[in-house]
């Protein structure tokens, strides 16, 4: 019976101490959430800041406004918080977009120009926010560059050279492949919420992969491979889905939003 006792006893402690840990939140009492936020902040601001430097930035209100007002049904209607985006526009002929940590969202110029209508450009600022929202961002740099890396240059060793690594990274270098499907996938349900047709971002996939004109400037696509499989896994992704065919911009707004761009000089 001693025996027996003291078994019991054991058995009860173990499962009362499983319980007791089991109600402690790690998260917080390790503060791990707090390092990371203060880290992808950090990060972010870091590498803008490097950005402004280098390159030239479109301040207009006017051109700022247009792509506001399509940005802004994506987010309405998928809950996005708008002023979590910091949305910043290079001028630059490449056709290229990329998210940076802590919520930075940045367009060239170039993916303006070469977007044939208000819908794929969607799209792909959709893409770059699906990124954002799910964080593959801050996932690929822990992954590539190290989040003790990361940490390390918030906090006092501001390596110019790991901040290019980091730049590079993210300007130039595709995410893993299940992370680009889902960020293609999360746009194109971000599109479909907003009553906007998702096809057309599928068709700029497919042209822009086969298109010579731009040269080397095709960033955007040339660091996110298979474009014409991702075009067809959008397309089998609508299939039989009701398409709405609403337009946020009329063609004159959109035409005259292009032009704003192509025109701006700083």
């Amino acid at each position: 019976m001693k025996t027996l006792f003291r078994g019991l006893t054991i058995v009860g402690a173990f499962f009362g101490i499983w319980f007791l840990l089991s109600q402690i939140d790690y998260i917080t009492f390790f503060k791990i959430n707090e390092a990371k936020s203060a880290t992808e902040k950090g990060v972010g601001d870091m590498i803008w800041d490097q950005i402004k430097k280098t390159e030239d930035i479109i301040v207009n209100d006017s051109i700022t406004k247009k792509l506001d007002e399509l940005l802004d049904p994506l987010c309405k209607e998928n809950g996005i918080v708008r002023d979590s985006l910091k949305v910043h526009i290079i001028q630059k002929d490449e056709v290229n977009a990329f998210a940076l940590p802590d919520g930075h969202l940045v367009i060239y110029s170039g993916l303006i120009e070469a977007s044939k209508n208000e819908q794929a450009l969607i799209g792909v600022l959709g893409h770059e926010i699906a990124h954002i929202e799910n964080d593959h961002v801050m996932k690929k740099l822990s992954k590539e560059i190290g989040f003790s890396v990361l940490m390390s240059i918030t906090t006092g060793n501001n390596s110019g050279s790991v901040i290019r690594e980091i730049m590079h990274t993210l300007s130039s270098t595709a995410y893993d492949r299940s992370l680009e499907k889902d960020a293609d996938i999360t746009s194109v349900e971000y599109m479909l919420k907003a009553k906007i047709d998702p096809a057309p971002f599928a068709d700029f996939l497919y042209d822009m992969s086969f298109d010579k004109s731009f040269g080397g400037a095709l960033s955007w696509i040339s660091t996110h491979p298979e474009s014409e499989a991702r075009a067809k896994y959008i397309l089998e992704y609508i299939k039989g889905k009701k398409l709405e065919k609403k337009m946020i911009l009329s063609q004159k707004e959109w035409d005259g939003f292009k032009k704003a761009v192509n025109d701006y000089e700083n």
